[in-house]
């Protein structure tokens, strides 16, 4: 069976996967881009973007790994757009413009389902309300045998790990503190205790935490 993967997640030294305050001006609210500075310099970013340059060496090692093999995202609707409640713009399409890096069906979690958006470059859009175990149903049948990411927020994260639906999760713990926001870690004690845990501290700072769920599990 097609696995279940989180990658490049980034949370605070206190925890918080998103800071307080998000909106169209400020994505990550209060944490503006100090949670994700160390991917967005690296060359695995910049290709993302049609980009050249960037830096090289673990980080970038690691940014790297997020698409191959995968067929399918999952991700929460703070991730796709700012907007609350009811949609009342559906002229927005995210964030990543007209051609998205996804290049896979998305599906958005929502409790405001509307008709699936078409994107460039291969990406669909499709906005369900499920739960984790039947988003995972959906997406594993669109991925078509390839492995399926759950790309975040920290909310969707969290409730994939509860579910114990997760196989593989990359976290990137930046060294500092936010204070506020939205946690990762929130009634997961002794999670770690599914997985084979490693991690990795690089020249930028960063410890690179890897989960991954035994083979023989």
């Amino acid at each position: 069976m097609s696995r279940v993967r989180v990658h490049n997640f980034s949370v605070s030294l206190d925890g918080y996967g998103t800071g307080e305050g998000q909106s169209l001006e400020r994505p990550f609210g209060h944490a503006e881009g100090r949670l994700h500075d160390w991917f967005f310099h690296t060359r695995s970013f910049r290709a993302m973007h049609g980009e050249d340059g960037g830096d090289t060496g673990v980080d970038d090692a690691l940014a790297g790994a997020w698409e191959p093999g995968i067929g399918a995202e999952i991700m929460g609707r703070n991730k796709f757009g700012p907007q609350r409640g009811p949609w009342e713009d559906h002229e927005w399409t995210g964030w990543w413009g007209e051609d998205p890096p996804f290049h896979t069906p998305v599906f958005v979690l929502t409790h405001h389902p509307r008709p699936p958006l078409v994107m460039k470059g291969g990406t669909t859009f499709h906005f369900i309300d499920a739960t984790p175990q039947e988003a995972l149903r959906q997406a594993r049948e669109a991925a078509g045998g390839l492995d399926v990411r759950i790309g975040g927020g920290p909310t969707m994260v969290r409730d994939f790990l509860a579910a114990d639906l997760i196989d593989h999760l990359h976290v990137a713990v930046v060294p500092i503190l936010l204070g506020r926001g939205v946690r990762l870690w929130e009634g997961l004690e002794e999670m770690e205790k599914r997985f084979t845990v490693e991690s990795t501290t690089t020249p930028s700072g960063i410890t690179h935490v890897t989960f991954t769920r035994p083979a023989d599990q």
